[in-house]
């Protein structure tokens, strides 16, 4: 990242903490901010720390139809997956998803901009600042969240902390350099690691590598933990690094030590499968994709997953959440995630819910009776739904709701979750034959979300129907969690039919209400993006680098 950026996010951070933050710093000119005028004793540390981490790394930058990281980003995710599509011209949601070509019993639909063209056409500097880029955001934040926590790291020897409040500082940080790097892998075909206060690089590193800084990071974040001694003081920190309107809700608050682990192990999870593929198309558990950025998961790999999430994520931990306060909030309950972009009548809203998304619930599932509604038909010729989401759902007792725009009335998960957790165990199992073992985990999950459907274990499914399950609840429960995109890429859906890709027998409904069992859609997607040029073009990759651009593509 060039060093005039770093600079830039830097300061701003200084300003926000002394205007978001419980703990009130004296910024003094706020035109001038200065780490040393602000940042000198443990409470600056604290006030900065957390305004660096939630403002500088969610918020700055995602001012859009929403207002932070998870409206934005979380709603690309979405888009892609087809889990909801946009008609809005804003950071062109509108076209982000359109797929190459369905194929229907009725006919085709042929899309005349195909996506990869036409977003490489739309990565420019002019067109960031026009809003039209969208590889654009993903990158801004997450290199601004590193560069926070990069900050705090090096504030931190010039302060007095007693030995547990420091561990505590230092675990904070290696978490979000963990996550910021994960996001970044996850996403980009390459990236940049900078690791110090005010650092810079033009070494330009291939995804895997980046995935590997992440682990380190969670990796030095877990070990840090383990050396703090007091609970109370390791409490203490965190409940003024977390916003108050984040330790509320059914899972926020201050997790444990453990738990905190917990959720770093969810995450170790995570980033093998995010970083790799393993294609189930069509039914075919052992699809190849011809082209692809990413390696395929081996049974060394998914005995990774199933140990780490052995050691992940349990019901009732206390995980990372936020909930969008009232008085000056991190976002805004109406614009500040998937799910109230969703929210309401399908006219209205700025993401509507898919066909594609709603076929993955079975039949008779109460999630459904209690979240969406069908009393108003909305025509797109890309992608015309029935389906509205109802605001707080129906309050079926037991049952999840999954969209409000109500002040409190959303709890966002920001890194991981038990659903998560436990439909890692799924696959993982199933994937190392043990079919009846990981539908148990699709079936927990379905009665811990208030389903009622039947079980599937122990029913005689075959593993490509077990996959099927999966498939689909992974698809229905982390709705809005900024998972859906890596989930089907790595299931190897959105690359080009022509390349072992695709989605098939799904349901497609015409303007007019017209619906099609049974259709192909080829969706022909970029797998992982190109570096976005506000980067690649002020900041040229050096000698050695990797590609900024994807070169399967």
């Amino acid at each position: 990242m060039s060093k005039y950026k770093f600079i830039y996010l830097v300061a701003a951070a200084v300003v926000i903490a002394g205007t978001a933050c419980k703990k009130q710093l004296q910024v003094g000119n706020p035109n001038s901010p200065t780490l040393s005028g602000n940042v000198n004793n443990e409470a600056g540390l604290e006030a900065f720390t957390q305004g660096a981490t939630y403002i500088n790394g969610f918020v700055n930058g995602d001012g859009w139809l929403g207002n932070s990281y998870w409206s934005l980003p979380y709603g690309y995710a979405e888009l892609l997956a087809d889990n909801v599509a946009a008609d809005a011209a804003n950071q062109e949601v509108s076209v982000v998803n359109v797929p190459d070509l369905v194929t229907y019993t009725g006919g085709t639909l042929a899309n005349p901009s195909p996506q990869i063209p036409f977003l490489r056409s739309y990565n420019t500097r002019a067109n960031t600042g026009a809003g039209n880029n969208v590889y654009y955001y993903q990158w801004l934040n997450m290199y601004a969240l590193n560069a926070a926590e990069n900050t705090v790291l090096s504030q931190m020897p010039s302060i007095t902390l007693a030995a547990d409040d420091a561990a505590t500082f230092k675990a904070w940080a290696y978490f979000w350099k963990g996550f910021a790097y994960a996001n970044i892998g996850s996403q980009y075909y390459s990236g940049l690691i900078i690791d110090s206060y005010n650092g810079s690089s033009n070494h330009y590193l291939v995804h895997d590598s980046i995935i590997a800084r992440s682990n380190y990071y969670y990796n030095l974040a877990i070990s840090t933990l383990g050396t703090i001694q007091s609970a109370t003081a390791y409490t203490a920190v965190l409940k003024t690094l977390i916003p108050t309107d984040f330790q509320v809700g059914a899972h926020g608050g201050i997790p444990t030590s453990a738990q905190w682990v917990r959720t770093i192990n969810t995450l170790l999870a995570r980033n093998i499968l995010t970083s790799k593929i393993s294609p189930f198309v069509n039914g075919n558990l052992s699809a190849t994709i011809a082209k692809s950025s990413a390696s395929v998961m081996t049974t060394a790999d998914w005995t990774a997953v199933l140990n780490y999430a052995t050691a992940g994520i349990q019901k009732g931990d206390v995980v990372l959440t936020g909930t969008a306060g009232g008085i000056n909030p991190v976002f805004s309950a109406g614009g500040g995630t998937v799910a109230s972009m969703t929210t309401g009548t399908n006219t209205n809203t700025t993401f509507k819910i898919s066909e594609r998304y709603m076929q993955c619930f079975g039949t008779g599932d109460a999630r459904i009776t209690n979240n969406f509604s069908t009393a108003t038909l909305y025509n797109n010729p890309s992608f015309t739904t029935r389906y509205s989401l109802i605001n707080n759902g129906l309050g079926t007792p037991g049952v999840w709701s999954y969209g409000s725009t109500d002040v409190g009335g959303y709890e966002l998960y920001i890194a991981g979750s038990y659903e998560e957790n436990a439909l890692m165990l799924a696959e993982a199992n199933i994937r190392l034959g043990n079919v009846n073992t990981g539908l148990g985990y699709v079936d927990a999950v379905r009665t811990y979300q208030g389903a009622g459907v039947a079980a599937t274990a122990n029913t005689g499914l075959t593993a490509s129907q077990a996959m099927t399950q999966l498939t689909n609840e992974r698809l229905v429960s982390l709705f809005g969690r900024g998972l859906a995109w890596y989930d089907v890429r790595r299931w190897g859906w959105p690359y080009a039919t022509a390349n072992g890709g695709g989605r098939y027998g799904v349901n497609f409904l015409t303007v007019g209400g017209t619906i099609y069992t049974g259709s192909t859609i080829n969706y022909n997607f970029l797998d992982f993006w190109d570096v976005p040029a506000d980067e690649s073009v002020l900041n040229p990759p050096g000698s050695g680098s990797a590609a900024t651009v994807n070169p399967n593509f």
